[in-house]
């Protein structure tokens, strides 16, 4: 097939660009206007997306996973911060430099697919590309017909949406949303209204997108469809929870992980530095956020052995807070670079597990597992 798609830039010269989010939301807060009030529906959000990767976004209803949306899409603005999109500042955009940005930018696809019944499938595909002026009159047919194929519908070309099935109108509007060759595909729900084979065949065809350099987004209630993407953000009272302390506690609810996130220190080490020393008093469980961390033990008369080492999502400092307060081995920064942490004192995180049982007794057997593995390189029998 001859159609071409964005990929983002690889060689030397365009490392900056690379280096750079293609989405960064920085401290964004958003407020409205209600007759009991301001309601904050946003609270000091930080997100950033890298090229190429596949978000989902989930959340309870009224958690702020629409607004959030808003703020990406520039439908709405935010009360204060910054939203950058592909280097561009979608905050200070005025209505008409809105519209044409965003259909160069953004490939939206909806819940319920808002194709317009009185005009044909390759019709429908055609509209962002007159509405741009992308692409020369004589090419948008012949592209609207390469996207149709990439969504295996080109037989359905000339038909009106409403004789399609909901999931072949659903892979229309994907075709549509592609139709600019935006860098960004957002997803509201994208599978919500699909049974489940067809909502595979719908994710199967995002990730061929990723494959191609696409950077998705998708919004989702449904948390099994969510772990399928390359990182999930956790959305709860307008706040994003942090994702690494999600995947080190995953039994906790939605408001309990929100506390979590909010008890947490952020601290960074260079490449070999010295985390925590064995024998010293123990007050605090950590998560690794990024890079990787060492767990060294000592040796008499030998050099230090690295008996483990731990990604993004791992967890130390459970096994002291089970087990005599005193650090049962020396923890460093892998020499391979920096390593940031998330630091959660133990009285914070009594408060956690005092509300959830499920949790304490999760990382209770994560210590007594870790403690019994420690005893064993020691070569000390429990």
């Amino acid at each position: 097939m001859a159609i071409s798609f964005f990929k983002p830039k690889t060689n030397a010269n365009e490392a900056a660009v690379e280096d750079r989010s293609m989405i960064d939301l920085r401290n964004v807060n958003k407020f409205y206007k209600t007759a009991a009030g301001d309601f904050h529906a946003l609270f000091d959000v930080d997100l950033r997306i890298q090229a190429g990767e596949f978000v989902s976004i989930i959340g309870k209803s009224g958690s702020g996973k629409t607004t959030l949306l808003n703020m990406i899409t520039g439908i709405d603005r935010p009360t204060n911060g910054e939203v950058w999109v592909n280097g561009t500042g979608v905050h200070t955009l005025n209505e008409n430099r809105m519209a044409r940005w965003r259909g160069k930018n953004l490939g939206v696809v909806f819940q319920f697919f808002q194709l317009l019944p009185m005009i044909s499938v390759i019709e429908n595909i055609m509209l962002p590309m007159d509405f741009c002026r992308m692409y020369a009159m004589a090419e948008r047919r012949k592209r609207a017909m390469e996207l149709l194929e990439l969504v295996e519908l080109a037989d359905h070309a000339h038909k009106p949406p409403t004789a399609l099935s909901g999931g072949q109108q659903q892979r229309v509007a994907i075709a549509r949303a592609l139709a600019n060759d935006p860098p960004v595909i957002i997803a509201d729900e994208p599978t919500g209204n699909l049974d489940s084979k067809t909502a595979e065949s719908v994710f199967a065809l995002f990730n061929n997108l990723v494959d191609k350099g696409k950077t998705i987004i998708i919004v989702t209630h449904d948390s099994a469809m969510a772990k399928r993407a390359h990182r999930t953000a956790l959305i709860a009272d307008g706040e994003i929870v942090n994702e690494y302390v999600a995947k080190a506690m995953p039994t906790l609810n939605h408001t309990q992980l929100l506390q979590a996130t909010k008890s947490a220190k952020t601290m960074t080490y260079e490449a070999g530095a010295m985390i925590l020393n064995e024998g010293a008093n123990a007050d605090s469980f950590y998560v690794v956020s990024k890079g990787t961390v060492e767990v060294v033990l000592p040796r008499p008369n030998q050099s230090d052995v690295v008996a483990l080492q731990l990604g993004p999502g791992k967890v130390f400092g459970e096994i002291e807070f089970f087990h005599e307060k005193k650090h049962r081995a020396s923890i460093r920064a892998s020499e391979a670079g920096p390593v940031e942490v998330l630091v959660i004192g133990y009285d914070k995180l009594s408060e956690l597990l005092e509300k959830s049982e499920t949790t304490r007794e999760a990382l209770r057997q994560m210590a007594d597992r870790h403690q019994g593995e420690n005893l064993s390189w020691r070569g000390v029998s429990s």
